[in-house]
């Protein structure tokens, strides 16, 4: 069973940066798609970056250009580094993985199966 911890978040002021964090274990195989997906309450879930075995890499257009998402397969972690942040980035943000090969981007959080808790980021003006 793939676990996924989150780690990272916090409060920041606007225009600054944070480095999110998302450990993976219980992989026995291949790694799949990976990505960062948020929400605020009362709002839908929103992809916020996507990162396929092969690399390749989807970002929602309200990020492009300030996010970057990455992995370190050594260490089993996935990372989203977050710059020149805004006050809507604020929202819980979610690690997600894949358990086979699927569709990867932004749009496709219902292929992915595996979940971490979430760490909260607070943006301030």
């Amino acid at each position: 069973q793939v676990q996924l911890v989150e780690s990272g978040g916090g409060s920041v002021q606007a225009g600054g940066s944070l480095r999110l964090s998302c450990a993976a274990s219980g992989y026995t195989g291949r790694r799949y798609c990976m990505g960062w997906f948020r929400q605020t309450p009362g709002k839908e879930r929103e992809g916020v970056a996507t990162i396929d075995s092969d690399g390749t890499t989807t970002y929602a257009d309200s990020v492009k250009g300030r996010f970057t998402i990455s992995q370190d397969n050594a260490e089993n972690t996935l990372y989203l580094q977050m710059n020149s942040v805004k006050p809507e980035d604020t929202a819980m943000y979610y690690c997600a993985a894949a358990g086979g090969p699927s569709r990867c981007d932004v749009y496709g959080a219902h292929a992915l199966a595996y979940w971490g808790q979430g760490t909260q980021v607070s943006v301030s003006s």
